[in-house]
């Protein structure tokens, strides 16, 4: 009886090679193909260990050079802040607070723990939006949000961190991630990354399916005139892909998205015109000391240079002893 011929595809022998040493997946064709992209890794790898070199220079220089069309907009005022934000936020820091008095005061997206509240007045949205358009005509250098945002500015090198950005999380919006967002280090959040994205049909027109490395996001419209390009949240990343199931989020110039930073979310296309969101990930340094919110393990810290990732590392109190065995 003649035996039946088996058979495996092609890509048996050359994809999903793993290599335990790196715990990674690779592909192997042949050996100039396994150097190109090879090569495309240690490029990524410099960029990334360049980073925080790379952003201290470029604050400098925007520092000494930039001359701000807008410059009291640097310092927060609560005259930029909305008055529903500030009476939220009052409600928040009284005696009387509680999570089900903060839900009356928010517009939940169904079931998803993600939740709506103006941040901004109208009138510093325009600005803050001039003020960026400002810095992008000049020849100064300008770093990028990520690799996934191509056009947009990131705050700290413009000089927002210390004068608005911080006091923005520390004095409003912690009171309120403290109440939502309790088991994700709402309450303990000790420093963040703020940036603003860019989206239109000619440059950025939407963004991948991803998760933030925070545990608490807020992502601010900000303008300008635009069509389409809604959010959409699926489920939290640790559901099985196959598993989840979306829901679109209209943006409201002026209004902000509270969402857990593991919370799978995108952006769809804009169909037309400019749009121009605030983004803040907020970082919890207890929580992400424990686990390392991208790798899923205890943080292996690296000292670098620039702000980091969020991470602390708790001071070694070193104890003297003494070796029992050399005395005797």
């Amino acid at each position: 009886m003649a035996t039946r011929p088996s058979y495996s595809c092609a890509c048996f022998f050359t994809d999903n090679i793993f290599i335990e040493q790196y715990q990674v997946h690779v592909r192997f064709t042949d050996e100039p193909q396994f150097r190109r992209d090879y090569e495309r890794v240690q490029k990524e790898v410099l960029r990334r260990k360049n980073l925080g070199k790379e952003s201290l220079w470029r604050r400098a220089e925007i520092s000494r050079l930039y001359n701000p069309m807008y410059p009291k907009i640097y310092v927060l005022k609560e005259e930029f802040l909305a008055a529903e934000l500030l009476e939220t936020v009052r409600f928040c820091k009284s005696s009387h607070a509680d999570l089900e008095g903060l839900l009356k005061q928010l517009q939940p997206v169904l079931g998803k723990r993600i939740f709506r509240l103006p941040v901004f007045c109208p009138q510093f949205c325009r600005k803050l939006v001039e003020e960026l358009e400002h810095f992008e005509k000049s020849d100064l250098p300008k770093g990028r949000p990520n690799t996934m945002n191509n056009y947009g500015v990131l705050l700290n090198e413009l000089g927002f961190d210390d004068t608005f950005i911080r006091p923005l999380r520390e004095r409003y919006l912690q009171p309120l991630s403290a109440l939502l967002y309790p088991d994700w280090g709402g309450g303990a959040l000790d420093s963040h990354k703020a940036f603003v994205v860019k989206y239109s049909t000619q440059e950025d027109l939407d963004l991948s399916s991803h998760y933030d490395n925070a545990e608490v996001t807020l992502n601010i419209s900000l303008g300008k005139d635009f069509t389409e390009g809604n959010l959409y949240f699926s489920d939290m990343r640790q559901v099985p892909a196959n598993e989840r199931r979306y829901i679109e989020v209209e943006h409201m110039i002026g209004q902000g998205i509270f969402h857990r930073g593991q919370h799978v979310h995108g952006a769809l296309p804009v169909a037309s015109g400019e749009r121009w969101n605030l983004i803040i990930w907020m970082r919890a340094s207890a929580v992400r000391n424990e686990l390392c919110p991208m790798c899923d393990r205890e943080p292996q810290l690296v000292k670098i240079l620039g702000d980091g990732d969020g991470f602390t590392k708790p001071e070694q109190h070193r104890v003297e002893t003494v070796d029992v065995c050399s005395v005797i």
